[in-house]
């Protein structure tokens, strides 16, 4: 069972628009400093559609070997190619990933017995999978349903919900996850929208892939904690404490927010490369209040 939180790492980019890998490297030591569960890096977030395949096998390689018998290290692996996103899912496992992080196809919007192939293809490399459900960016959505019969492919071992549908991720704890753990199978269901963590582990759910967490690690992490021992009260009061910076965090498309973020609070962050561009100013001024009560971050040298 994965359980707790992961930081869907961002990618630090120097000012002429290479990877920052020194800057990384601080970012993974960081959260480890922070205590969350575990990194997700080269998702979405860490701007993968943009990346070249050296940049992420360097990055892969910086995050596994900071985080080894640390924290788990869940690689982003998917795409609308099934034989690319089974050699990325390979890619992951031989440098030593702890799990793979799998999105839904995207733009070709396959059916469901293509869908399921799909996922089955991925499963056989022999890397726990997570099905990453997110109709926003992939076209479809991965219903209660359908998320039970990919349940059953072995080696998958949950999702990532960010479907923005309590009632679907209530669904599918319910009889997704919790027919599985009556017969003493685990499937976890996490969070992909910081928002919607509380209400998810209120239903029963496992933790989050949080974007805020690049900055504000020990919160999410406080928040997850409560959630999962049943302590709503403190859970709560963390949810409304940082409701402020998550719909700052998504004010314009991810990572764009979050890396202006961590850019003000002094941590490796850079520029996006293109097609995202700048933060506008009216976000900025939003953003930049959203964080001030939890600024100064800690210098990440403090953690070397």
């Amino acid at each position: 069972m994965l359980t707790g939180t992961f930081t869907a790492l961002i990618t630090p980019m120097k000012e002429n628009g290479a990877v920052d890998y020194d800057g990384f490297r601080e970012l993974v030591r960081f959260q480890i400093a922070n205590r969350v569960d575990g990194i997700v890096p080269i998702g979405t977030t860490g701007e993968t559609p943009t990346l070249e395949e050296d940049e992420e096998e360097k990055l892969i390689k910086i995050a596994v070997k900071e985080c080894s018998g640390k924290i788990r290290v869940i690689v982003g692996a998917g795409s609308n190619s099934t034989k690319s996103a089974v050699s990325y899912t390979q890619r992951a496992k031989d440098l030593g990933a702890d799990a793979a992080l799998i999105v839904t196809p995207y733009y070709n919007k396959p059916n469901d017995a293509g869908l399921l192939l799909h996922f089955e293809a991925v499963a056989k490399i022999g890397v726990p999978i997570i099905v990453y459900n997110i109709a926003s960016r992939a076209g479809r959505n991965i219903n209660a349903p359908l998320m039970d019969k990919l349940a059953e492919i072995p080696g998958i071992v949950g999702v990532k919900e960010s479907s923005g549908d309590v009632s679907q991720m209530a669904e599918i704890i319910h009889s997704v996850s919790g027919k599985r753990a009556s017969e003493g199978r685990g499937f976890s269901v996490i969070s992909g929208d910081d928002a919607l963590t509380l209400p998810l582990l209120a239903l029963g759910g496992h933790g989050v892939i949080s974007v805020i967490s690049n900055l504000v690690p020990n919160k999410v992490v406080a928040l997850v904690d409560a959630g999962l021992r049943g302590d709503f009260a403190r859970a709560r009061a963390l949810h409304y404490e940082l409701l402020p910076f998550m719909k700052a965090a998504f004010a314009e498309t991810n990572p764009v927010p979050i890396k202006a973020a961590l850019e003000m609070a002094g941590l490796p962050a850079g520029p996006t490369r293109l097609p995202l561009g700048p933060l506008s100013p009216a976000n900025r001024e939003l953003l930049s209040a959203s964080i001030a009560d939890f600024l100064p971050i800690r210098s990440v040298e403090e953690y070397h």
